[in-house]
């Protein structure tokens, strides 16, 4: 089973090697991983795609993530409601009369062209992981000379529900 697992640490040098050597240690194999400052320079965040066999493993990475010195939180937000995102860069094979085309396939997935060179030209999409797959799928008859993904970063929605009642609006957790 795929499970998304989101980590805060100390920005220091090491953290994601050691992070990384406790998954390898238990024979999970990472999907995808993202790490960026977050809003305070001195923290990060990691946002990890794993697959996993039982719940039961899992539980004992996040415990032993929990006990790293670096390690602030950990988190698994697989069953929560989550705001996640993926960005490609999709280079694609284009010779000037297929230029048309490929900004029609890219514009229903509100990606863009961002690069236009004699042969080619560069398409960035962002959205869910089933949203970057189809434009990749859409675009390989057209021969894909380069790919480059970032992988899913999330985190928890912020709230549930909100009302809006005359001027004023609320927010319900």
């Amino acid at each position: 089973m795929k499970r998304t697992i989101i980590a805060t640490v100390n920005n220091t040098s090491g953290v994601l090697n050691r992070i990384t050597g406790l998954f390898a240690r238990r024979h999970f194999n990472i999907e995808s991983i993202t790490v960026g400052i977050t809003e305070n320079p001195s923290i990060s965040r990691m946002t990890f795609v794993v697959n996993v066999d039982d719940h039961r493993s899992l539980d004992q990475v996040i415990k032993q993530l929990n006990k790293q010195v670096d390690v602030l939180k950990v988190r698994d937000i697989s069953d929560e409601a989550i705001v996640a995102r993926e960005l490609a860069l999709i280079k694609v094979v284009a010779s000037p009369q297929h230029r048309g085309e490929l900004a029609s396939l890219a514009a229903p997935f509100r990606a863009s062209i961002i690069d236009v060179g004699r042969e080619s030209v560069t398409i960035q999409v962002t959205g869910d992981h089933q949203k970057v797959e189809a434009l990749i799928d859409l675009l390989k008859p057209y021969g894909i000379k380069e790919l480059a993904r970032t992988g899913i970063t999330a985190f928890k929605r912020g709230t549930k529900k909100s009302v809006f009642e005359g001027s004023r609006y609320s927010i319900i957790n």
